[in-house]
């Protein structure tokens, strides 16, 4: 086995995000991904929400690869950019509208992997995470199980994008876990007028309590618990299709969910925590912006620090693996910061690898900064504001 430059573990909209910037870097990329597909929750899991890259009061906070993704989602019957936000746009009009998009998911997973392709990105599907070769502080190889069998893939940094953080555990970093996923399911349906999505949720709280509606919640770390999520889901979809063929007779299920839809799982528990008390802040180290798509206004400064780990040296994270905590965790599992996070880890992992930087923690900000500015990426903190 070849050894990769970097080697990016999870293929949702994070991990490709993370695959596309360090391969444009040059740098010798291998994305693995369990499904056969690529997208994570945004394709396999029917979310097919872009939700916005704005701040909700006309200004745009997330671009780079972020829009990039957003842009080539917005294409077909399903999704198209505001109005607002193509050229010639005022501020009034944007100031009205969100940054987002609808998507079709089946046709989005086919573009996401067009675009690693193009890349230069080396993808292995249906390839399982097993472990990590450790040397002192070091990932030496990422040990994953396939149809091929047991492999130990030689990586120089590696991405954890697995949305369970399931790399930042096998180094032995301290994770975060919480039990209180919910039932979830969001599936299609036709019936004589059309197809239908239906986002079909028990009562979700954002900072990662378990309502009070709720009988019970689940982990996404544990098998069981995981299979369990699943089972419970689909009865979900059972008490609710019957009610739609009540309705309608003819009514059929077109597609669902082919992971489990989960929100909250396991993330890393870093140095720097990304939480509500870092409202208004700017910090020192700061890579990107993560918006509220829930509130107006509300700009939270991402630190480089919430990215790596304490223990290992050429580990970096993205999407919902980042430490962040609460409400602001629920914020940075949505598809634009996974993909900004995605986007700042592979260029972070490509400039280590290509740099002969060997500790991920010591790359120079400025060097990061000037190459997330030049791929468009948004870093001014201005727009950052509290509650």
């Amino acid at each position: 086995m070849k050894r990769f430059d970097v080697v990016v573990v999870g293929g949702g909209i994070a991990g490709a995000a993370a695959a596309v910037s360090a391969a444009r870097l040059g740098a010798s990329t291998c994305l693995l991904e369990k499904n056969c597909v690529l997208g994570g929750l945004a394709t396999a899991g029917n979310v097919v929400v872009y939700l916005p890259i704005c701040d909700g009061e006309g200004n745009q906070v997330i671009g780079g690869i972020a829009e990039e993704l957003l842009r080539m989602a917005a294409t077909g019957a399903e999704g198209c950019v505001p109005e607002a936000w193509l050229a010639g746009g005022s501020a009034r009009e944007r100031a009205g509208t969100r940054f987002s998009t609808s998507f079709n998911a089946q046709s989005y997973l086919l573009v996401l992997e067009a675009c690693l392709l193009e890349a230069g990105v080396d993808i292995w599907y249906d390839t399982r995470f097993c472990d990590v070769v450790m040397e002192q502080d070091r990932i030496t190889d990422v040990v994953v199980y396939n149809k091929s069998g047991r492999i130990q893939i030689p990586a120089s940094m590696v991405v954890d994008a697995s949305g369970d953080a399931d790399v930042c555990h096998s180094c032995q970093e301290n994770t975060v876990s919480l039990a209180t996923n919910v039932r979830s399911n969001w599936f299609f349906y036709r019936d004589e007028t059309g197809v239908h999505r239906v986002g079909l949720t028990e009562p979700f709280t954002p900072d990662g309590s378990l309502s009070g509606e709720v009988q019970r919640g689940f982990r996404g770390d544990d098998g069981w618990e995981v299979s369990s999520h699943i089972i419970a889901s689909h009865q979900l979809v059972r008490d609710r299709f019957n009610q739609i063929q009540q309705a309608s007779p003819l009514a059929s299920l077109v597609n669902l969910p082919s992971m489990p839809s989960m929100r909250m799982t396991r993330r890393l528990a870093g140095n720097t925590v990304l939480s509500e008390e870092s409202s208004g802040i700017t910090p020192d180290d700061l890579v990107g912006l993560c918006p509220s798509w829930r509130q107006a206004g509300v700009v939270y400064g991402i630190p480089y620090s919430t990215l790596t780990g304490a223990r290992t040296a050429n580990l970096i994270t993205a999407g919902r693996c980042i430490s962040a905590s609460g409400r602001v965790w629920d914020l940075a599992r949505a598809i634009p910061v996974c993909a900004l996070t995605g986007e700042v880890a592979g260029t972070a992992a490509a400039l280590c690898a290509s740099g002969g930087v060997d500790d991920i923690r010591n790359l120079p900000h400025e060097v990061l900064c000037a190459h997330l500015r030049q791929q468009g990426n948004i870093l001014d903190p201005s727009w950052i504001r509290g509650l």
